[in-house]
């Protein structure tokens, strides 16, 4: 059996971003380079057509309204306000500590932080506080598993997979100052 998988384009008042889809749900979010924000497309440009497709042309109506409903979840998120309803998200490419993780991430909200090393302790792994911030790091949904949230010791900024002026926009769309 083919799986079904499809990559395709955001385009938001900030710079494009790229979803991509397997069969389980939203399996990853690339952010824009920096200088290519674009006026926002109305429909969704595949990049990387379904496998399963008919003849490869185009993409499966489940991925066309996960698209649907990550883009509206993005857009909110991008203009600071809460989204309703998220896609089904696939985080089963990382090891189960990334997972872990992640789902962790997923359990802080809107508007507040905790430490790299909280969320060592929620998952049980208090001394693993270098490798959570290596599973952020490596986190492949980053505003719909929040790795923005997560702060060093003392509030200090920390990393951002995807550069620091995100994660201080991000925390700032919440209402959230490191200064």
């Amino acid at each position: 059996m083919k799986t079904q998988s499809a990559e395709l384009s955001i385009s938001t008042r900030d710079g494009k971003f790229s979803a991509r889809y397997s069969e389980k749900g939203l399996a990853g979010l690339s952010f824009p380079k920096v200088g290519s924000a674009r006026r926002a497309d109305r429909k969704p440009r595949p990049v990387l057509r379904s496998s399963t497709a008919e003849g490869g042309r185009g993409v499966p109506a489940t991925i066309l309204r996960w698209h649907r409903t990550t883009t509206t979840a993005l857009k909110n998120v991008l203009a600071g306000r809460e989204p309703k309803n998220f896609p089904p998200l696939d985080l089963s490419g990382g090891t189960m500590f990334q997972q872990n993780v992640w789902r962790a991430l997923r359990k802080i909200s809107r508007g507040k932080t905790c430490s790299y090393g909280e969320i060592a302790r929620r998952i049980g792994k208090p001394k693993a506080i270098r490798a959570v911030g290596g599973a952020c790091g490596a986190n492949p949904i980053p505003i719909f598993a929040p790795c923005h949230r997560v702060l060093a010791a003392n509030k200090k900024t920390g990393g951002f997979s995807c550069g620091l002026n995100w994660k201080l926009k991000l925390l700032a769309l919440e209402g959230i100052s490191l200064q």
